[in-house]
């Protein structure tokens, strides 16, 4: 395949970036998206140019590291999958890919494709912990879960954390990414203790990373590689309420 790609590039967050073109061939159809960017790597330092910066590390779509805009779309156009699950078997010989960085304000670019998303760390570390005794795991029928508690959990909790939800929403919120947090925990009574404290310093935080605010869309939903669904928002909305009351007694 002959593939044309158009590159975001950007020294630094300071600096002015701008698109640069590069022309691929022979590019295998059976290459992840990747695997394609290793090749052009491969043959521009070889020119004596300096290598495209892009974040990665499993490969596997586990990590969520890999998230750029592809054509415009979080992760490219396959749906419910990472950049790194993306093959260049989704594209046609002759093609032209736009490829930049995830753009929110909340996401400062470090260079070229790269970008800065310990906004969504701090989110998490904001949560605190849990109070459960460590050690040997305790019976499981000591603590009753339901299995709609249990399952509604576990979807929650596939949520990786690569920022496909703010790249896509017209006002970069990190609500989705926030609301799958806390509905993680929420639903299961070991997180039951410290929820309300857990809930408000984890949407303050939130509001103070830069974030927008969420205005229904759903454009996040559709373009999450673990398509968490959008209930975790009202989840968290929900739980926000309940804990603003409980503080106000």
């Amino acid at each position: 395949m002959r593939i044309r790609l158009k590159i975001w590039r950007q020294k630094d967050r300071k600096s002015k970036g701008g698109f640069c073109n590069y022309l691929l061939e022979d590019v295998s159809r059976d290459m992840s998206f990747l695997e394609m960017l290793d090749m052009l790597n491969s043959k521009i330092v070889k020119q004596g140019e300096r290598a495209v910066e892009f974040d990665h590390d499993c490969r596997e779509g586990i990590c969520g590291q890999c998230g750029v805009m592809i054509n415009g779309i979080a992760h490219g156009p396959l749906k419910n999958t990472t950049t790194c699950q993306l093959h260049m078997r989704e594209f046609k010989d002759g093609d032209t890919i736009y490829v930049e960085p995830f753009k929110a304000t909340a996401f400062p670019i470090v260079r070229d494709l790269k970008v800065d998303r310990s906004s969504l760390d701090r989110i998490i570390a904001s949560g605190g912990y849990i109070s459960v005794d460590t050690g040997q795991a305790p019976e499981a029928n000591s603590i009753p879960v339901t299995y709609h508690q249990a399952e509604t959990s576990f979807d929650a909790a596939a949520c990786i954390g690569c920022g496909a939800c703010v790249a896509s929403c017209k006002n970069s919120s990190a609500a989705l990414f926030t609301g799958a947090k806390i509905t993680h925990l929420a639903r299961l009574p070991q997180g039951e203790k410290e929820s309300s404290a857990r809930t408000l310093n984890m949407v303050n935080q939130m509001e103070q990373e830069d974030f927008g605010h969420c205005s229904n869309t759903e454009a996040c939903q559709v373009e999450c590689p673990e398509n968490i669904s959008v209930l975790t928002i009202a989840r968290m909305n929900y739980e926000y309420n309940k804990a603003k009351i409980l503080f106000r007694k």
